[in-house]
């Protein structure tokens, strides 16, 4: 399946990092309780993907071959400051700065450690990029703002959920990765207001031999259709499937099974 150039998923990380400030300096309450993490409070939700970067920057940095332990990461906890705005951006600013260096340094395809193939900086670059589009999502959620993102990001973002599904499938079959076998059932994804260019539609076929899956137009035993980022957020399970921008046709059950399963990453 095809991806965005490595460039594009760089300059996605920079704006998602600016994006996410936005909403650290917007007056949002930093204790408040994440709804779609209701582990975290957003202060929590941005150390943790703030973390994640400077992880990132770290094994891609140093062509790490190994996993790094976060801990031996500098300032991957973030600022010393609780609940201090200015610290927090600050910070984020900087490990914005710091990943996307060293990602374009880089370039896809300098070898580099990674929990999945490609072991590469080219994964990394793909794999940030989505977590943050969708922990910003969460961030935006807390802070009750809004929230969009590129057509082409989005629609990589299902893509690249779906290999982590058929990756998990293949080498860390569990209880739920199991039971995503299910013969002759099938999920539809189409979203309905992108043009015929972007093929913003998938095909998911729970087989006995795995998950296999392909963008385009066809019957299933349910579809979900609706604009292109509720889709996105719902396919996550960051939107309820009873939104008003979201329709569910056929077995919604079998929609319902697979989100409470395909929860891997």
């Amino acid at each position: 399946m095809t991806q965005l150039a490595h460039d594009r998923y760089c300059d996605e990380i920079a704006h998602q990092v600016e994006q996410l400030r936005a909403v650290v300096t917007s007056g949002a309450d930093l204790s408040a309780t994440v709804p779609t993490c209701p582990d975290w409070s957003l202060e929590d939700l941005v150390r943790h993907m703030g973390g994640a970067l400077r992880w990132v920057e770290a094994l891609v940095r140093t062509r790490a071959q190994q996993e790094i332990p976060e801990e031996e990461v500098p300032l991957a906890g973030g600022p010393a400051a609780q609940g201090d705005p200015a610290a927090l951006d600050a910070w984020l600013a900087q490990t914005g700065r710091l990943v996307v260096a060293a990602l374009r340094e880089a370039g896809p395809d300098a070898k580099v450690w990674a929990w999945a193939e490609p072991k590469s900086a080219g994964f990394w670059a793909r794999r940030m990029t989505h977590e943050i589009t969708i922990h910003r999502a969460d961030a935006t959620l807390a802070a009750q703002l809004p929230y969009e993102v590129a057509p082409d990001v989005a629609a990589d973002a299902v893509d690249e959920w779906l290999q982590i599904v058929e990756w998990a499938q293949r080498t860390r079959p569990d209880k739920d990765t199991e039971e995503l076998r299910v013969p002759g059932r099938s999920i539809h994804l189409h979203a309905t207001d992108t043009g015929p260019e972007l093929n913003a539609e998938w095909l998911i076929e729970l087989t006995e031999e795995g998950v296999a899956w392909r963008r385009g137009h066809e019957k299933a035993t349910v579809a979900l259709r609706g604009p292109l980022v509720p889709v996105l957020l719902a396919f996550y399970s960051r939107l309820p499937l009873d939104s008003e921008e979201l329709e569910v046709l056929g077995e919604r059950e079998l929609l319902e099974f697979w989100l409470r399963r395909a929860t891997f990453g």
